[in-house]
């Protein structure tokens, strides 16, 4: 871990990255691709040391939104639970008037519940749990450093009972590792059983490019021996890697979500994590 300062926060749609950089340890994070200029270790979380002031500063001038973070680094990373560097942002955003979202693989969010449900009274708050695997000891395989999705799925349940909406990412779904119709229809049970207001999928399948390729390939050699060779000879250097079962498990991705009243639509879901709501009550200059 390193510190650095840094001259803005929150990016032009309210994106918010308190770190750069993960030791969760997911064999396919897209993070460590080369593109995005990380210029550090991957595991050598940065930490945006002035995180507190920027942010206040940030949130005075903008009008009121909802704020993301996850779509880059996992906000609730093992550092953070030193540091409570989310937990002090979730309390400016609660009093500044401002929603959060959130997307995340760990349980340690629960540790800010109070604050999630504070900001969800005056604003919203959801809460996007990432979910790949319905098989814990696949999961230690693939998501080795964070809580398996046994955990995950309690923690859904929890936000739910205490009225916290949530969101699950359903990806990505590796090519002849956890696409099945057995995984799929694992997850999908997971997601009923914990009333998720929506599911995110944009197709089974994942993404390789630079960077995160030769990570990935590296653990394909250390756990799963000789698929490496099959997914060079199927997919070449393709940024886009579908399962071959996709057409498959989207019916029944499509046909189940629906069936149980879960939200299916990626756009539409899009458009609800990010719509601020009218309830929001006036801002708390505090």
């Amino acid at each position: 871990m390193h510190y650095v300062n840094s001259k803005t926060l929150l990016s032009s749609k309210n994106g918010m990255n308190l770190y750069r950089g993960c030791t969760h340890g997911c064999i396919y994070c897209d993070s460590r691709s080369k593109i995005y200029n990380m210029n550090h270790k991957f595991e050598d979380v940065e930490v945006k040391e002035n995180y507190h002031e920027l942010l206040k500063k940030e949130l005075i001038k903008r009008p009121k939104a909802m704020i993301g973070t996850g779509a880059m680094t996992d906000p609730y990373i093992p550092v953070e639970k030193r540091l409570k560097h989310v937990r002090k942002s979730l309390e400016l955003i609660h009093r500044y008037g401002f929603g959060f979202t959130c997307i995340t693989k760990s349980d340690l969010i629960l540790r800010d519940l109070d604050l999630l449900k504070k900001i969800n009274e005056n604003s919203k708050a959801v809460v996007q749990m990432t979910l790949t695997t319905a098989d814990d000891d696949l999961c230690k395989v693939l998501e080795p450093n964070v809580c398996p999705t046994s955990r995950r799925v309690e923690v859904l349940k929890t936000l739910n009972e205490e009225g916290i909406p949530t969101i699950v990412w359903l990806c990505p779904i590796l090519p002849y590792i956890n696409d099945t119709e057995e995984n799929i229809n694992g997850i999908l049970d997971y997601c009923i059983d914990s009333n998720v207001y929506g599911i995110i999928c944009m197709e089974m399948g994942m993404t390789l490019r630079e960077g995160n390729r030769e990570y990935f390939y590296e653990k394909l050699d250390e756990h799963f021996p000789g698929l490496k060779d099959k997914y060079i000879n199927k997919f070449g250097n393709n940024y886009g890697l579908p399962s071959v079962n996709n057409k498959k498990l989207m019916a029944i991705f499509k046909k189940r979500t629906s069936e149980n009243g879960i939200l299916n639509d990626n756009d539409e879901i899009f458009r609800y994590l990010f719509e601020f709501p009218e309830k929001s009550v006036q801002t708390k200059l505090i």
